[in-house]
């Protein structure tokens, strides 16, 4: 298959991108104290945890919009990955992130950007968490191939190489 849009990997912080979207994982409550949420909140402001939040409790499987605060993105969407219970269920790391990419075509995204989601307090492995990005990315064809890019932002060399392997894998499937 050949991908539907161009997909680069990237090491190092989601903040610091210059992009139209950001995906970042999110818990049911939306608070913004995972790793990620965190470091995304200290560069966007506290106001957009506090947007987020106004909008939950949320079911896992899904993902709310709010704006990019002081972030060169104008959107964040906070995708409910891996639920309180902590539970390894595919389903519904592949819903959140089917439905982050939903909300981006719906804003009319050009360029998108995502950290892993599921892997955060070690419920999936990066490469569970990147073949599901493969399989979501293959359903979505359509909808991705409306957009420029899409940037995947990792936090280490072995998130780099299982995302790099998702999506050869993709690639290579007739």
């Amino acid at each position: 298959m050949t991908l539907p849009i161009e997909i680069d990997i990237w090491q190092g912080s989601i903040a610091d991108l210059e992009v139209d979207a950001i995906i970042i994982p999110a818990n049911e409550s939306l608070f913004m104290t995972g790793p990620i949420g965190a470091a995304v909140k200290l560069r966007a402001g506290d106001g957009v945890e506090l947007e987020a939040v106004d909008q939950g409790p949320v079911p896992t499987g899904s993902v709310v919009v709010t704006g990019g605060g002081l972030l060169a993105a104008q959107w964040i969407l906070h995708a409910v990955a891996v639920g309180h219970d902590l539970k390894p269920d595919p389903g519904r790391l592949e819903s959140a992130i089917g439905a982050a990419f939903d909300a981006a075509g719906a804003l009319g995204v050009s360029q998108l950007a995502m950290t892993p989601l599921g892997i955060e307090r070690g419920v999936f492995t990066p490469d569970e968490a990147a073949t599901a990005v493969a399989r979501v990315v293959a359903d979505r064809a359509a909808l991705l191939g409306r957009m420029r890019s899409l940037v995947i932002a990792v936090a280490s060399a072995v998130e780099v190489a299982a995302y790099r392997a998702a999506l050869a894998a993709l690639q290579s499937t007739a």
